[in-house]
Formats: C-alpha cells, structure tokens, sequence
C-alpha cells in the first residue's frame, strides 16, 4: 500500500513505522564522522535491531555491537559480521558460542577477564579483548542511565589497574553518555585521559561507548569531529570506536495508534489508545519522558482544558493494558478527539522497538518501512502464537 507520511492515512492498525530516508540521511552523517575522523562507527543494537533493515546499514557501517548471546548471532547471522561484544556478565553456558561471533570481547571486571579470557582464545584466537574501564565521571543526570554513577556494577577503575595491564588485554571500553552532546564527550574525555592514558601504550583500540547523538539537529558535528582528530594525533597508534544506538534510528519515524475511547473522572479527560505505555513505548514512564504527538502541544504542568482557550482539548493518553499508570498527562490539541482518530507518537524507533513487551497479552503493533516513493512495506505483524509462544 501507498501512504502519505504526514497523516499515514490506511494505516488503520499499531504500527512503528521506520521511514527510510531519514534513515539514510542519519546514516549518511554518520558516515561522515567516521570517514573525516578516520574512526569506526558501529550499531549498538541495544537501541535498535530492526535486522530487516540491514541491507541499508551494510551500505555505510561495517560492524555492529553486541551485549548478549542473541545480539552477538544477530550481528553474526544476520548483519553478516562479528560482534564487538561487551557483557556485564559472561557465563559458563554461552561464552564459548559468543567468542566464536565476536571479534572483539570486552569484559567488565578482572575477575570475569581471569576466568574466562583464555577460554576466548581457545575458541577464537583472533578476538581482541578489552576491559571496560570507569573513568568515575558522567553528566548523565537520569540516574536510571548514568553508567558512572556510584555504587555502579560496570567497569573497571583507575584504581584496580596495575602499571602492566593483564597479558590479553588490547583495548579499553569506555561508556558514559546517554543522548550527550560532543561537548559533554570533550569533558569526559578529559578525565578519561586523565585517569587511563598511561596504560595507552599497551593498547590497540580504545571504544568511547554509545550515546554520542551526532544526528540531533543540534549537534556539534564539526566539533566531535575535531576532538577525534585531535585525540587521534595524541595517540596514533589507537583504533577509535564508537559504538552509538540512538544517533542511528534518531527521528526515523513514529509509532502510529487510535484513539478506541474516551473516558473523563474528576474532570480529567483520558484518550484510550489501542497501544501501551508500559508495553510499547516503555522508556515513557521509566526515564520519564513527554514523547511529541503529532498535532498537539506537550501541556505546561497543571495546564486543564478550564485554562486554556476554548480551542483548545486538553487530553491524557492512556494505554490499553491493565496497569494503572499506564498512561501520560498531558497533551494540547487544537479539536476534539474522536474514536478512530490517528495518534501519531514521533521518534518511536530507537530503544522502544527494542524494549517492548506483552505484557496482558496486549497485541504487538506491526513493523513496517516508508519507502521515498510512499509506499508502505510490511516487514512483520504479530499475532496470538508469538504471544503464546513466549510461555512454551
């Protein structure tokens, strides 16, 4: 089917719907950096893995990442190279087949580095490993997401490390941001030179993590650009990863649902979604955050229809499971909301593809691509057996 991409008019079913232009472009950008800084730049498929979608990606990237035994067989069967794998916790049943898929292993601690590396080397004697390292410094303030924070389980510090790192060793892992800007990378990398550079000699490459989000708008490109340059003339001899996942699929397209009814108790108006909060766009309520809808103006705090213009209708969203705080407050729109009408949440691609759930046996809305010529491709629809299939 055709479609128009400002209404997605015959979309009459949930569906995330990935828009390949805007696909491309952020892959184009990303190219970019990668080619002008002379880095490598990888998929984090812990915010996207849409493997459909792949053909396009081997077009611009070479290599993906990977936290786990599936991720590592998607990035190995799949995108059609080996993972560079980092876990916070290996384990006797899966890290021989993970070796195997991985041409960079990284581990999180000295402990699981002394029981498992050379059993990495036995099963791919090829794979590089590396420790992921904690430079005791984030300015992500969402605690839920800040790597750093103390108390944290990931990573290594100064502190741990002896003059000689330990034999197998060729790389540093290094993660601490989360949608940051390449000034926040320019300070952190500040301390991580700070407390790690005197082991850099003894490395190969060294990985900055994800979390770079060079394809937001407002995002210093030429500036991260420089500070790679510049990091890479300090230390030639080091291969420089970034491994983002939000910066790949950021504003590729929506997740369209349908007002089913409406309800109002003590004066609150809910709009009743054929989709979930809790099961489809999780990070709404765990982060928190306000998600833009299409046609409507995120409400200041306290904001109700009595204070606004009469114009305008104020509504919560509330999902179709049956959890209770399964819904937002609240949205601005400029009519009346009616049964059947479209609700277009924007940026629904990245981690909310990957994160969603079944939870209440509530169905699963479709995966489907935009194409430039407007037409409309399925890649996958959902039904009872996968819900019922999930509790073989």
């Amino acid at each position: 089917m055709t479609t128009d991409k400002e209404t997605f008019q015959g979309v009459d079913k949930p569906m995330y719907i990935v828009e390949e232009e805007r696909l491309r472009a952020n892959l184009s950008l990303i190219k970019r950096v990668a080619c002008e800084a002379e880095v490598e730049v990888i998929l984090a498929f812990k915010a996207f893995a849409l493997w459909k979608t792949f053909p396009i990606f081997r077009e611009y990237i070479g290599a993906t990442t990977a936290s786990s035994l599936y991720e590592a067989r998607l990035s190995y069967e799949e995108f059609g190279s080996m993972a560079h794998t980092y876990s916070p916790a290996y384990t006797e049943s899966e890290i021989d087949e993970i070796s195997r898929m991985s041409s960079h292993l990284t581990f999180n601690s000295l402990s699981q580095y002394e029981r498992f590396a050379q059993r990495v080397k036995q099963e791919n004697p090829q794979a590089s490993i590396g420790l992921r390292v904690n430079p005791e410094y984030s300015e992500v303030e969402t605690l839920l997401y800040n790597p750093c924070a103390p108390g944290t389980r990931f990573g290594v510090s100064a502190a741990q490390l002896s003059a000689q790192l330990p034999p197998l060793v060729e790389g540093f892992h290094c993660h601490c941001h989360c949608e940051s800007g390449a000034d926040v990378f320019e300070r952190t990398l500040v301390h991580i030179e700070e407390k790690f550079a005197r082991w850099f000699p003894q490395l190969k490459w060294i990985n900055f993590g994800g979390g770079h989000l060079m394809t937001r708008a407002d995002y210093d490109v030429p500036h991260l650009i420089n500070i790679l340059r510049e990091f890479r003339r300090r230390y030639p001899w080091l291969h420089v990863i970034l491994e983002p996942g939000s910066a790949f699929a950021w504003q590729t397209g929506p997740l369209v649902s349908h007002v089913v009814d409406i309800v109002e108790d003590n004066g609150i108006r809910t709009a009743i979604l054929d989709v979930s909060f809790t099961c489809h766009m999780p990070d709404c309520l765990e982060m928190p955050y306000m998600p833009v809808v299409r046609g409507a103006r995120i409400a200041e705090p306290g904001s109700s229809l009595e204070k606004e213009k009469p114009a305008k209708w104020h509504y919560r969203l509330g999902g179709n499971s049956c959890l209770s705080g399964d819904f937002l407050d609240g949205w601005d729109f400029n009519h009346e909301l009616k049964v059947g009408e479209r609700i277009i949440f924007e940026d629904m691609i990245h981690y909310t593809t990957v994160k969603t759930c079944m939870f209440n046996g509530i169905g699963h809305p479709a995966l489907a691509m935009l194409h430039g010529d407007g037409k409309l491709e399925l890649l996958r629809t959902f039904g009872y057996e996968d819900y019922r299939n999930r509790m073989d």
